[in-house]
């Protein structure tokens, strides 16, 4: 069965980097999604139901925060493991995204084998096979 990861960021950059970083997990039925902003975030977790969502807070039209809010909260997704990405790493941050669900909450600069890592738990995969 087909795993899905969808990864969301306004920075194109980002979003590359973070697919790159994932690249390899295409090889254990992997498919990606990606969105630069909550909008878009929000049709492709609603019509796709990825088991991971890479998540930027800062974002146009609709922030992470608001995104992790309406998955978790409204929509009772809780099988959809969110990983919040920001620049900013203050205490509050965290806990305003502890609040609205997020799984987990990493700040950039990210390092690549810590989101491949993460991604590899969540999604159940064995790489030694």
């Amino acid at each position: 069965m087909t795993k899905k990861i969808l990864i969301t960021d306004d920075e194109p950059h980002i979003r590359l980097l973070l697919e790159q970083a994932l690249e390899e997990l295409e090889d254990y039925d992997v498919e990606f999604f990606l969105a630069e902003n909550g909008e878009v975030a929000l049709e492709i977790i609603k019509t796709e139901k990825p088991e991971l969502v890479l998540l930027d807070v800062m974002m146009p039209k609709m922030n992470g925060f608001d995104v992790c809010k309406t998955v978790k909260h409204e929509w009772a997704m809780d099988d959809v493991y969110i990983i919040m990405l920001t620049a900013k790493g203050q205490e509050f941050d965290k806990e305003k995204g502890n609040e609205v669900g997020a799984d987990l909450y990493m700040t950039k600069p990210f390092n690549p084998d810590e989101i491949m890592a993460h991604a590899v738990r969540v999604l159940k995969i064995d790489l030694d096979n």
